[in-house]
C-alpha cells in the first residue's frame, strides 16, 4: 500500500466533484454542492475465506415459491 493518501473524486451522497478539504480535521470533506461534511476512512481488507463464497452454497436462500408474483401481476394467496 501507499503512504499516501487519495483524494475523493466525487461526493457520496449527490455525485458532483466540488469537493474541498475540511478544516474539521484530517481527512474531513465538504461538499459545496448538496453542502455535506463527510469523511472517508480505510478501515483494511477482508480476508479471502470472508469474501468468497464456498463452492455449492448459496449466499441467500431461494424465496419461497408462494411469495412470487404470478405472471400477471398478482400474488397467490
Amino acid at each position: 500500500m501507499s503512504d499516501t493518501r487519495s483524494v475523493p473524486l466525487y461526493c457520496p451522497y449527490c455525485g458532483e466533484e466540488d469537493l474541498r478539504p475540511s478544516e474539521a480535521g484530517h481527512g474531513v470533506w465538504e461538499c459545496h454542492a448538496c453542502v455535506r461534511v463527510f469523511t472517508v476512512k480505510f478501515n483494511g481488507l477482508l480476508s479471502r475465506a470472508a469474501s468468497r463464497p464456498t463452492v455449492g452454497t448459496a449466499s441467500r436462500p431461494a424465496p419461497d415459491a408462494a411469495a412470487r408474483p404470478a405472471v400477471d401481476g398478482t400474488v397467490p394467496r
